[in-house]
């Protein structure tokens, strides 16, 4: 069977993931995914207005035409998790096939809502939920689509793997290697170890490189939440404002969050549009049990009702989580820093990044100045509370001793990001050029 995979987006850079991969004439797509520091760098852009061609054109979506010269039929569209830069583009992109969208029941419902908010395509694929653990057949040729579970810095996080007669094609991204989560269940090292060695074993591993370039271990979300628990604890007795702000769709962050406020005596208020939409979404699906007064807002008129309440009421007695920790121009933080919001910043009161700044120019420029205008209203920043989603070195190593694939594709860095990868694959006897491929957008590797 020929085997053919076409690295679309997300081999240049971090976000706009997209891979199709061909076996015989059957073709599955992982991911279709969003760049977003290509939007935020425009001011006031609306994506769900926008054409397709004109997103390609800013470089926010990935450039798909590649996808004709693959010659066979689409089957199936797997986004791995629900973060925009793997689900971003499916609104934009998913109608030119014809093909179900598959995926875990919390990401299914997050590229539901992207859709309801699509305003320039309408988009008919049928929406399929499969659960980790479990499989499909794609088209008529034996191959086989499984879910393995992985742990993430989201809920409901997979990595697909394409069964063929040729071996299997492992899609590696996102993940760390997490025995220990907050929320859901141990990444899956049994099965990546018993896929590694069972049939035709892996005929390729295509792998995020996010922290490849960092030595050591990715720590559990466990480490994260007891640093969060301390960083809180320790701000117990303040009698003024204390603001947090993470990732809205790091439920489990979230979920400490609101613990931990509720320990130290504040009420826990949810606050931004995709606050509202990610922890929602996970308390309507039973991920989650939030307290019964827990208050969510995402319109702009009730936030700052929220706000006007917090105020009324006294600082003191609570503890806002917002969206904005990458410094994001309309996000609720860099309102607050800019004194456009009901809420009074003043001199001592706390504001709690739980939050890394993604290792992008447009992303540290607008983190760096939103840090400078919190601290000129005499706020103090707690900084970095956080650990990555992502593996390190040693998760790398791990992965590569378990699935001992036969061919290896980096993805989701640029060149340099990728580099420290390539270095650990040919210490383990991988060839650049052989059995390494590093490969750029657009491109098609032929395997078999």
């Amino acid at each position: 069977m020929e085997i053919e995979i076409a690295t679309i987006g997300g081999y240049e850079e971090v976000g706009r993931q997209m891979t199709a991969v061909r076996a015989g004439t059957d073709i599955v797509i992982f991911d279709m995914g969003l760049n977003l520091s290509k939007v935020l760098i425009h001011d006031n852009i609306r994506t769900e207005g926008m054409h397709s061609l004109d997103l390609i054109d800013m470089g926010a979506i990935p450039d798909d035409r590649i996808m004709s010269d693959l010659e066979g039929d689409v089957k199936a569209i797997v986004p791995t998790h629900g973060h925009l830069d793997h689900i971003g583009a499916i609104s934009k992109l998913a109608h030119r096939y014809d093909a179900p969208v598959v995926a875990t029941p919390f990401t299914i419902e997050l590229v539901k809502q992207e859709l309801q908010d699509e305003q320039k395509f309408g988009t008919e694929n049928e929406l399929v939920t499969m659960d980790p653990g479990e499989s499909m057949t794609i088209g008529d040729g034996g191959v086989e689509l499984e879910f393995v579970n992985v742990t993430h810095s989201i809920i409901d996080a997979i990595n697909p793997v394409l069964h063929t007669p040729e071996g299997a094609i492992v899609y590696g991204l996102d993940k760390r290697m997490d025995h220990t989560p907050v929320i859901g269940d141990p990444i899956d090292m049994k099965r990546f170890r018993e896929i590694g060695r069972e049939d035709e074993g892996v005929l390729c591993y295509i792998e995020d490189c996010t922290n490849a370039n960092k030595k050591g271990r990715t720590p559990s979300e466990n480490v994260a939440r007891e640093h969060l628990r301390d960083v809180l604890y320790s701000m117990e007795d303040y009698d003024g404002g204390i603001v947090a702000t993470t990732f809205s769709s790091h439920i489990a962050r979230v979920t400490s969050l609101v613990e931990f406020a509720k320990d130290i005596g504040r009420q826990p208020v949810l606050l931004g549009r995709s606050m509202e939409k990610y922890s929602g979404t996970a308390e309507r699906l039973d991920f989650v049990d939030f307290p019964d007064d827990l208050g969510m807002f995402g319109h702009r008129n009730s936030v700052d009702q929220s706000f006007e309440r917090i105020m009324n009421e006294g600082k003191e007695n609570f503890l806002p989580v917002v969206t904005g920790h990458q410094g994001e121009p309309r996000a609720m933080l860099t309102r607050m820093a800019r004194g456009e919001t009901p809420y009074e910043l003043n001199d001592g009161d706390k504001v709690v990044f739980s939050a890394r700044v993604i290792p992008e120019p447009t992303n540290e420029g607008q983190r760096y100045q939103a840090e400078k205008l919190l601290g000129m209203q005499g706020a103090r920043v707690y900084d970095d509370i956080h650990v990555s989603g992502h593996l390190c070195q040693e998760g790398h190593y791990t992965m590569l001793d378990a699935l001992q694939p036969q061919h290896i594709i980096p993805a989701h860095q640029n060149l340099k990001g990728l580099s420290g990868y390539v270095d650990l694959a040919s210490n383990q006897g991988y060839d650049l050029g052989r059995d390494i491929h590093v490969s750029s957008n657009g491109n098609v590797i032929q395997l078999v």
